[in-house]
């Protein structure tokens, strides 16, 4: 089966505000193929989930969004579009270096440090999502970053090697299309189960923060919402949260 329509667009983009935006308004124009993707060099507006700022030197990262149309997904079980594209970008840079984890919800991390980050914005209709842009960065080429950012790492930086991005992006390409036709097939549970094996600090207590101070609690599921279930160590609590609603604590 192929994975790809011969008929999606592949848009290169020196400059842009956002890739997504971009993506999306092909979207309302002429509805390109699924697996269309639009690539930049640079973003004037990249941004992270929560509007929180993407920062990237121009000509050095990977920064484009993919699309999309997943008709049978519903609007309250849309996470499993997030657990497959991170298990996409983990399973790209595993090819290059050991350390890659799934930051709940979907950040990727070499070790402690942030390597890539995904942001998902989902058309909905009724009760199912019709089109989903995924937006991803992926650290590449990087040297420096700015101070100011909390834990950044590029794959030059963990391994002293220069990379061929369009390489990169071809091979995350092939991955996410492998695990999404897993998923129209039917396989939705070996994905949530690969995606809780890869997770940053799974498997045992560590500190979490939320609005009422700070507590060890051990990751127990990820929920299909997205929502995190903490179980705490003090009195075996579950909690379950959303994005934002708790943070780890380094």
């Amino acid at each position: 089966m192929e994975l790809l329509s011969e008929e999606r667009l592949v848009v290169h983009l020196d400059e842009v505000d956002s890739t997504n935006n971009y993506l999306y308004s092909l979207v309302r124009k002429q509805k390109p193929e699924e697996g269309s993707v639009v690539i930049a060099e640079f973003q004037l507006g990249g941004r992270g989930q929560m509007g929180n700022g993407w920062f990237s030197e121009k000509g050095k990262n990977l920064l484009f969004s993919l699309l999309i149309y997943p008709d049978n997904v519903e609007a309250n079980a849309q996470f499993i579009i997030s657990r497959i594209a991170s298990l996409a970008v983990k399973n790209t840079l595993d090819q290059f270096t050991d350390d890659i984890r799934i930051k709940w919800p979907n950040d990727i991390y070499w070790k402690d440090k942030k390597i890539a980050g995904i942001l998902i914005e989902n058309d909905i209709s009724g009760r199912v999502i019709t089109n989903s842009i995924i937006g991803i960065g992926i650290n590449i080429n990087q040297d420096h970053f700015p101070e100011e950012l909390p834990n950044p790492v590029s794959l030059k930086q963990v391994t002293g090697s220069e990379f061929d991005r369009d390489y990169i992006l071809d091979n995350f390409v092939r991955e996410f299309f492998l695990i999404y036709r897993e998923f129209q097939n039917g396989n939705e549970k070996a994905i949530e189960d690969e995606y809780m094996l890869d997770l940053y600090r799974i498997n045992d207590y560590y500190w979490f923060e939320d609005d009422n101070g700070r507590f060890k609690a051990i990751i127990k599921e990820v929920l299909p919402s997205g929502h995190l279930v903490l179980k705490t160590l003090e009195t075996a609590e579950e909690r379950v949260y959303a994005f934002k609603e708790v943070s780890f604590v380094d």
